[in-house]
């Protein structure tokens, strides 16, 4: 069985994106004294929303990504569902804001988001019945 090279490139520079966001948490909590929960703080929740937003989405997109890869998806194709998904979680938590639902950076994340895993998913389900 041959690993998923392409997409493993893709989920480690996915988790630098998590870390990043993850990191901003941290500090966040010490600072405010705010060991669980967000204790009613905006900026808190905030950090903890984008976090928790990307740990929702990304890891099945990844799977997806995997398994197109495993059973043999071409590596342009890969790619950019990769890039798109990279460049979707890098833009989606500067969208997310408290007064404002509707930005562009949320809409062009979650759509962006949403296109590669559909897309993958629909690849999936194409082997899977072809095969």
């Amino acid at each position: 069985m041959t690993l998923p090279i392409i997409t493993g490139l893709y989920a480690a520079v996915l988790a630098l994106v998590f870390g990043v966001l993850g990191f901003r948490v941290g500090p966040l909590r010490v600072k405010l004294g705010i060991s669980m929960g967000d204790d009613g703080n905006k900026d808190l929740a905030l950090e903890v929303r984008r976090h928790g937003n990307f740990a929702e989405h990304v890891p099945l997109a990844l799977i997806l990504l995997a398994l197109i890869e495993i059973n043999g998806a071409p590596g342009l194709a890969l790619h950019i569902m990769g890039i798109g998904l990279v460049m979707s979680r890098v833009v989606h938590p500067m969208g997310l804001r408290w007064d404002k639902v509707q930005t562009a950076p949320r809409a062009i994340g979650a759509g962006g988001t949403a296109l590669v895993t559909l897309v993958a998913a629909g690849w999936a389900i194409y082997q899977f019945a072809v095969a």
